[in-house]
């Protein structure tokens, strides 16, 4: 099986509930259109995922830093595969406060009868923490389990950015 839907076209979002940067429950779901015409960077996660903590949310921290005035936008979505006693909708706030992070964070639980939360069953990801990238013409472009933040702006000309643990 092939595990993230490179090269097609970026499905749209079906995550229900959702926080914005400061940490508010939005009153309606987020749509990729609310995140701009740029560059998505959308990470996913659970709360008990010790390598979302170890390497997933300092990746996202640094490319939020670093890119967010570069026309990228970011969003993160803790994804409901197991876990779902740990992984609850509160620990939005709880890592968007610990990693500094003024972005939306949404909560995809699987649809009644479905194995998967949504997120999981349209990019076809495999598992967390998994980054997805999506170019500005809505084509899916990158999307696994880590992405080397260095390599990645070094990629976009953005090499005098220093990595650091968030």
């Amino acid at each position: 099986m092939q595990f993230g839907s490179l090269n097609n076209p970026a499905h749209e979002l079906r995550v229900k509930q959702w926080i914005d940067a400061d940490g508010n429950p939005l009153e309606k779901p987020m749509k990729l259109a609310d995140l701009g015409d740029g560059y998505k960077i959308i990470y996913c996660f659970q709360h008990w995922c010790p390598g979302c903590h170890s390497r997933g949310f300092p990746t996202m921290r640094y490319l939020s830093d670093n890119l967010k005035d570069k026309g990228f936008s970011f969003a993160v979505i803790q994804t409901i595969f197991e876990g779902s006693q740990v992984n609850t909708f509160d620990k939005l706030r709880v890592n968007q406060t610990q990693y500094g992070l003024k972005i939306p964070f949404g909560h995809d639980v699987p649809a009644d009868g479905e194995r998967h939360p949504s997120f999981m069953e349209d990019y076809v990801s495999g598992g967390t923490p998994w980054f997805t990238v999506i170019d500005s013409q809505g084509n899916v472009v990158y999307a696994d389990f880590r992405i080397d933040p260095v390599r990645f702006t070094n990629v976009l000309g953005a090499d005098n950015l220093a990595f650091e643990q968030a």
